[in-house]
């Protein structure tokens, strides 16, 4: 039986400093308590300037970071080289706005670790086609962001005691992959940063550290070659944000740069929808354990909200996922890890040294090699999850409620990346039983702070559309918003 997440565990001594501390960036400075449109919507009036905002990100960052540990190498002087000459006329909705991106993705100049000790350091010499996108938008970048090795588990901490912190309670997880995107963006640190999803990692922090964190359907927005090559394309990218608005905007900026032309446009969604949705409500997934208690109350709560609002909620839906489903992620997951391991200098570049991959990465990889005669069947059937998406799509529903995760952030250590492979393999799929899904058969879903523990910690409720349907679930986010204001650290 796997330990609780949430108990004081043997294997990593916590300290009492870290059980219940918060950390806040928040102050009376040029970002304020704004978000990334209001600091933005600063900028243009010059009530403030974007060499002030960016500063104002610098220090911020620089006061909570050796605390959260939530950046891996820092972009400053470029930044500033930016936002003393953003273009005149500039229309990009962002513009001047401080960010970071999430250290996974090639930017030119600065080196991409992944997370691993097993990468090089030498910095990259062009952007990644989504990064160009992201900064469309007028962002501007001041670091790159932690992430645990290769992104592979829902939680951002690395071998050797190196962990990101969650702001809300620094004794516990800030969730994975992109927990170091969440832990600034919830802390006050940024308004935005980048993060990406390939089996929960936007979604997931997002719950963990009560950010707005939205997966888009395949497609919508750009990727990076090591991900487009992929069998399966499971990964997109995407923002955390502290506000819908400032999802909403980002989506629709990246749009204009570059649409998504099989999908329906979302064009720019400023509030909620007139129209009132059927919602089917999902408690516990078919694929793991049940849901703890917090969670599913925390859930029921927002079906009630949803009720409240006009929408009906039907409370017993049941998905058709077939049981091979956690399987095959599980065993396509592993054939990534080991295309990592074996062919690292031919993914990741030159000076790759597979001797140095983490205890996570070495078993996942050896496990998928013991189950290559599984892979193709694997492989074709989640293929298959991406046309098929509508048949799992319930047809008496437009949207689907749900968990994000199926029990609250676990502490630090819980998955900690010193961990024996099977202990961590173990404690994972249980916490992750909801967000994979989407991954699989690329439709969209967006995880919204609307829940919380008895302590204090945010808990994230999910709600998942058919594919291209990010304007429906941005309209009744909003609702959402507006109906339960997101609480924020202070």
């Amino acid at each position: 039986m796997s330990a609780d997440p949430t108990s004081q565990a043997p294997y990593e001594t916590i300290r009492e400093e870290h059980e219940s501390r918060r950390v806040s960036a928040f102050r009376d400075d040029a970002l304020g308590a704004l978000d990334a449109t209001g600091v933005a919507a600063e900028i243009r009036a010059g009530r403030v300037s974007a060499g002030e905002a960016v500063e104002a990100a610098i220090e911020r960052v620089a006061s909570v970071d050796p605390v959260l540990g939530a950046t891996t190498v820092g972009d400053v002087d470029r930044a500033r080289e930016r936002a003393a000459h953003l273009p005149a006329g500039t229309s990009a909705p962002f513009a001047g706005v401080p960010t970071a991106i999430k250290d996974n993705v090639p930017v030119a100049g600065l080196p991409m670790t992944a997370g691993s000790e097993a990468l090089s350091r030498t910095p990259k010499t062009t952007d990644a086609a989504f990064v160009r996108q992201f900064l469309s938008t007028g962002l501007i970048p001041i670091a790159t962001t932690t992430c645990p090795p290769f992104g592979w588990t829902a939680t951002t901490e690395r071998p050797g005691g190196l962990v990101t912190r969650n702001p809300w309670a620094t004794g516990y997880s800030s969730g994975g992959s992109s927990g170091g995107s969440a832990a600034l963006v919830a802390s006050g640190a940024l308004p935005i940063a980048h993060g990406n999803d390939g089996g929960g990692s936007i979604r997931i922090p997002a719950a963990a550290c009560g950010l707005v964190g939205l997966k888009v359907s395949r497609g919508r927005l750009l990727g990076e070659p090591a991900t487009d090559r992929a069998p399966v394309k499971i990964v997109v990218n995407g923002v955390l944000s502290r506000t819908v608005r400032d999802t909403a905007h980002f989506l629709a900026a990246a749009e204009q740069y570059q649409p998504a032309g099989t999908l329906p446009p979302v064009g720019l969604v400023e509030g909620p929808g007139a129209r009132r949705l059927r919602i089917g409500m999902m408690i516990d997934s078919p694929l793991v354990p049940p849901t703890d208690a917090q969670t599913r109350g925390a859930v029921e709560a927002a079906g009630r909200l949803l009720e409240g609002l006009g929408h009906s909620v039907d409370p017993d839906l049941s998905l058709p996922v077939p049981g091979f489903f956690k399987s095959d992620f599980e065993d396509y997951w592993g054939l990534l890890a080991l295309s990592s391991a074996t062919q690292g200098a031919k993914i990741y570049g030159e000076g790759f040294d597979a001797s140095r991959l983490d205890p996570f990465t070495r078993g996942l990889a050896a496990r998928a090699k013991k189950r290559l005669y599984r892979l193709p069947l694997a492989i074709a059937r989640l293929a298959l999850t991406g046309p098929g998406s509508e048949r799992l799509f319930p047809e008496t529903a437009d949207l689907v409620l749900t968990p994000t995760l199926a029990h609250t952030s676990p502490r630090i250590g819980y998955l900690s990346g010193d961990l024996d492979f099977e202990t961590h393999f173990e404690r994972l799929p249980p916490y992750v039983g909801f967000t994979p899904l989407h991954n699989a058969n690329g439709q969209p879903a967006i995880s919204l702070p609307l829940g919380v523990t008895d302590d204090g910690r945010p808990i994230g409720v999910m709600i998942s559309a058919r594919r291209g349907q990010e304007r429906l679930l941005l309209e009744l986010a909003f609702e959402l918003e507006a109906a339960a204001p997101f609480a924020r650290l202070g």
